[in-house]
């Protein structure tokens, strides 16, 4: 839940309704950030391989990425990322969502419109440092993915609670 309301609003602000403000800096800082680093310490106590990596690597992304947007202001221009150094670090993150996304094959079918939804929006975002047409558009496909997010979390906990698929999850068949 914490990357899906984080994601739709930094979103929101790409698709031109508002600018990026406190509001999306302190939720990429504590609920994009903070508490999915602790959803990944958690996850590790549980084995959980991929959560454990998904929830700390996404955890960490908003920590750093709200430092990006916040450095610059709190008199620390000199370290504000240029065009080539902020089109490299969306495409990294975008090369690990592919990869995330593989592993993602064998969970569930909500997990894979997470991922695969990611990974096209940090390519577009990417390509949007440099076309703003294509960071709008990059914000209304960044709202589904985190609507998305938010979809498979409270379906998760919905389930659990309820001891049945109240939502489904659309499970991975075994071949």
């Amino acid at each position: 839940m914490g990357f899906g309301i984080t994601t739709v609003l930094l979103n929101l602000s790409n698709a031109g309704y508002f600018s990026v403000d406190s509001i999306i800096l302190a939720m990429g800082l504590f609920y994009g950030g903070i508490a999915q680093i602790i959803a990944g310490a958690m996850e590790f106590r549980k084995g959980n391989t991929f959560g454990m990596t998904a929830f700390l690597s996404y955890g960490l992304f908003w920590e750093s990425f709200a430092f990006l947007l916040m450095l610059p202001h709190i008199g620390l221009g000199a370290f504000a990322p240029n065009t080539a150094s902020l089109q490299a670090y969306l495409v990294m993150w975008g090369i690990f969502t592919l990869l995330m996304f593989i592993g993602t094959l064998k969970l569930n079918g909500a997990l894979m419109i997470v991922f695969g939804t990611l990974f096209i929006l940090f390519f577009l975002l990417a390509a949007g440092v440099t076309n703003s047409s294509i960071t709008t558009y990059a914000g209304y496909e960044g709202i589904l993915c985190g609507l998305s997010a938010m979809y498979a979390a409270i379906a998760q906990l919905l389930n659990e609670v309820y001891g049945k698929a109240v939502l489904p999850l659309f499970p991975r068949r075994a071949s």
